[in-house]
């Protein structure tokens, strides 16, 4: 019998969806827009983001997940069936076999969540693998060698660090910090130092056009518009980069201390492996700008960012889904 294949990257912030012998088939943000009056599903994906903050009091925009984790599960159950429902094409009555990547630190429940989810969705049958090992498969690093090797994989509501050897692994630690904590933290300097209330959306321009890990000789920046907390009126600012820089300091010191727990509990063998070979930096967080060059200097061990960084667990998956039967009974819960 035919059967369909398609795996699905459930991030905090965006949802990437894939399938065997193809590219990324949808990447589309991982928000929900609800009716609050007849608790019905309004919109998925970039139709219901651009509602965010914007919505009448009847019309709720969620994120499904938060930190990495299923924070509404009827919610997180919309956004499976509606990436399951794009994925069908001439066979659409076939029910797929799905594989889901899950955060290292996720529980038992959990992980019976994200499962349950995916059946009600119309999954034939649902597979987890943990995001640190598909982001490993994805960057190239020969997970099943006997060396060490760590990943750094940032994402939108975590960073998880694994210390990965023989295929599984061996250390790991998962900070609920990432690129949603790294806009929060723009969003509250911003109110602090003038007074001035954006959105998350406008924080998200702010941390592409001009965040960096580390102060620039050469700063940049830019026009904000936002309401004035003292008036209430629209207002515009100027804010320049090493702001920004300023403002991702607890965050980025976050990351830096879960990367340290990690390397702590990682055997002496494995640790000579990391030195020599560096830390692998993945996660659509990991295109903050200088943030390898940070990493490097405040742990001591070289850091390089892979190629393609925020489709790493993609590649991951797709790999994984040609060769299921291979990886099956090794990696896959």
């Amino acid at each position: 019998m035919f059967t369909r294949k398609i795996g699905i990257d459930l991030g905090t912030s965006n949802t990437i969806l894939t399938a065997p012998k193809k590219g990324v088939i949808a990447s589309e943000p991982s928000v929900v827009a609800i009716s609050l009056e007849e608790n019905k599903i309004l919109a998925v994906g970039q139709t219901a983001k651009e509602m965010l903050g914007k919505t009448p009091d009847m019309i709720r925009a969620a994120c499904p997940l938060k930190d990495g984790v299923i924070a509404d599960f009827r919610v997180t159950e919309a956004l499976i069936y509606y990436f399951i429902q794009k994925s069908g094409g001439a066979f659409k009555f076939f029910r797929p076999e799905t594989l889901i990547s899950i955060p290292a630190g996720i529980t038992s429940t959990e992980r019976r969540a994200v499962i349950d989810a995916s059946l009600e969705a119309g999954a034939k049958t649902a597979y987890l693998v943990k995001k640190p090992i598909l982001a490993a498969i994805g960057a190239g690093i020969p997970i099943n060698s006997p060396a060490g090797n760590i990943i750094i994989d940032i994402g939108g509501g975590t960073a998880e660090i694994a210390v990965i050897s023989l295929g599984g692994i061996v250390s790991a630690h998962s900070a609920k910090v990432g690129g949603n904590k790294f806009d929060d933290a723009i969003i509250n300097y911003i109110r602090k130092k003038y007074m001035l209330a954006i959105g998350n959306q406008t924080a998200e321009r702010i941390k592409i056009r001009l965040g960096s890990a580390i102060l620039q000789s050469k700063e940049e920046e830019m026009e904000v518009r936002g309401r004035d907390l003292s008036t209430g009126l629209p207002k515009v600012i100027k804010i320049r980069s090493n702001e920004v820089t300023e403002a991702l300091q607890d965050q980025l010191r976050d990351v830096i201390q879960a990367i340290k727990k990690v390397l702590q509990e990682t055997p002496p063998e494995l640790a000579a492996d990391i030195i020599d070979r560096g830390m692998i930096l993945t996660g659509g967080s990991a295109q903050l700008k200088n943030l390898d060059n940070l990493l490097a200097k405040a742990v001591g061990v070289p850091c390089y960012v892979a190629e393609e960084p925020s489709l790493c667990v993609v590649k991951g998956i797709k790999i994984v889904l040609e060769n299921l039967d291979v990886y099956k009974r090794s990696l896959v819960s």
